[in-house]
């Protein structure tokens, strides 16, 4: 049986992923194809649990290094539970978030160094790297006011300032540059139809 493929969305917050996630899933789907939906953190029990840890608290509860750790001790859980069980079944794989979010939050945003943060994508992530990873792109402030007008609780990403999410923009803006052979930056502006159109014309380059 031939491997699913893997998709994965990156961007910072208010970038309009989730959406985009939902509606690729019900096209491919309805193309046909078997496909697993998932998130990090989270994406599997242990994955879950993690995230519980992450994303609740102050901004500064974790230090970039150690919420590195956990990020990827979640997502070494999700990777063996979840997402390359699936692949070797023929699933597609569509994960809101992976590895480069660790990239850009804890690392080029955070401040952890780079070669921490590559070293343990070698040992956790290795060969399964996403076929595909969609960066969305949307000016800082419009993002981070649509966060923060749709949260109700799990802020501490929202909260850590301007200034840490605008840095976050360029790093994912580099990660693209850096990782030219699997990335496509995605306008993030305007109608949620036209980010669709978008974000397809990146994905049906995959569809055998």
């Amino acid at each position: 049986m031939a491997r699913g493929r893997f998709i994965t969305f990156e961007g910072g917050e208010g970038t309009g992923k989730s959406t985009q996630v939902a509606r690729l899933v019900d096209r491919l789907r309805a193309g046909g194809r078997e496909v697993i939906r998932t998130r990090e953190p989270g994406g599997s029990h242990g994955g879950e649990a993690i995230r519980e840890l992450v994303v609740r608290g102050s901004a500064d509860r974790w230090s970039a290094r150690t919420e590195l750790l956990l990020m990827f001790a979640a997502r070494s859980d999700h990777l063996e539970r979840t997402i390359l069980p699936a692949l070797e079944a023929g699933h597609w794989v569509v994960c809101d978030r992976f590895a480069d979010s660790s990239r850009a939050y804890q690392g080029l945003a955070g401040g952890a160094e780079t070669a921490f943060v590559e070293a343990l994508d070698r040992h956790v992530v290795g060969r399964n790297q996403p076929d595909l990873t969609l960066v969305f792109d949307l000016p800082t402030e419009v993002g981070l006011e649509r966060a923060l007008a749709r949260a109700q609780e799990d802020t501490r990403f929202e909260s850590k300032g301007i200034a840490f999410h605008q840095a976050l923009r360029q790093a994912f803006q580099a990660i693209v540059e850096t990782h030219p052979e699997r990335c496509r930056l995605i306008d993030a502006t305007g109608s949620v139809d036209e980010v669709e159109a978008r974000v397809w014309a990146a994905v049906e380059t995959l569809a055998p």
